[in-house]
């Protein structure tokens, strides 16, 4: 059948559209006030915000239209924008993929734990997302006085001396404090889908896959727990992509706005620098369709990658 549509053209794949939608009219009809919703507050937005990218608009005065001006100022004359994509492709790259298999590690180990110790470690990893001062927390520990964990516990095994070191506004460490904050808040959505994916693979698979070859928890894993998982390996990766490209709290509130030096500075941080501080709109509804396109090109490639598991 998905053949066969392939290889029709387009006015017989509209035909066949039209006939679908009438035959399927009750559950398009079911579906329509999310579809509602879904186009108002998310489709719609994205539209008109790349509309703006190609004006002059500061909220004050009718939008301008400026062509590419915006975004050849972007690339070829912000400098603090390309330091900006910099920082934020780094924390991707690190983040995103360690936090990922972090997670999906941790949910696998667990899984075999017994259902009380389950529970307990579920929420134990699930807590940094549901942790409320968890920016207050990681101050103290890293605060650039003889006050906070870290330089205490230095001063008393003796391994820092004279001034404490300012982890959260020297540009030397600035960069690997954060990148240790948003690993550990990394553990939340994506641990909690792949702790309930793991609970929905029948135990009968397994029992089949020992009859016909598999002879270790590896081979399982790959053949059997992954391609089950697709769909919540899918949802997992949009998360750590959503969360790895829109870095911006973290970074605020322990480094400041803006961090020394610009050391942490991420895409979300110059777009809120532009949209919210200088009321450029336009301006920073071209930072916004840059990243937007940046997360769209990274998540075609990881849907790739993940219906390739198995295979």
């Amino acid at each position: 059948m998905e053949n066969a549509r392939k290889n029709m053209t387009i006015k017989e794949r509209w035909e066949w559209y039209r006939y679908d939608v009438k035959m399927s009219r009750t559950y398009y009809l079911f579906l329509l006030p999310y579809a509602l919703v879904f186009i108002t507050f998310l489709v719609l937005p994205v539209i008109i915000s790349i509309w703006y990218s190609f004006t002059y608009y500061n909220i004050f005065e009718p939008a301008k239209f400026v062509g590419m001006q915006n975004y050849t100022n972007l690339l070829l004359g912000d400098d603090i924008f390309l330091k900006a994509v910099t920082n934020t492709l780094l924390m991707a790259v690190i983040t995103g993929p360690v936090g990922y298999l972090m997670a999906f590690i941790f949910a696998w180990f667990i899984h075999g734990l017994p259902r009380f110790l389950r529970a307990f470690a579920v929420l134990i990893f699930y807590a940094p997302t549901i942790s409320g001062n968890v920016f207050m927390i990681w101050s103290l520990i890293f605060s650039g006085d003889q006050y906070g964990y870290i330089n205490a516990m230095g001063r008393n095994m003796g391994l820092i001396s004279g001034q404490p070191i300012y982890f959260l506004t020297n540009p030397d460490y600035m960069m690997p404090v954060i990148l240790i904050v948003i690993l550990w808040m990394s553990l939340g959505n994506g641990f909690l889908s792949f702790v309930a994916g793991l609970h929905t693979i029948d135990r009968s698979q397994y029992e089949a896959g020992y009859i016909d070859g598999i002879r270790n928890r590896w081979q399982e894993l790959w053949f059997i727990t992954l391609p089950n998982m697709k769909g919540m390996l899918l949802f997992g990766a949009v998360m750590a992509i959503t969360q790895s490209f829109s870095v911006a709290d973290v970074t605020r509130e322990l480094c400041g706005f803006p961090s020394t030096d610009y050391a942490v500075h991420t895409i979300v941080n110059h777009l809120v620098d532009y949209g919210s501080l200088r009321f450029d709109m336009g301006y920073a509804s071209a930072i916004a369709t840059i990243l937007f396109l940046m997360m769209i090109i990274c998540n075609k490639y990881i849907q790739k990658f993940i219906n390739r598991i198995g295979h």
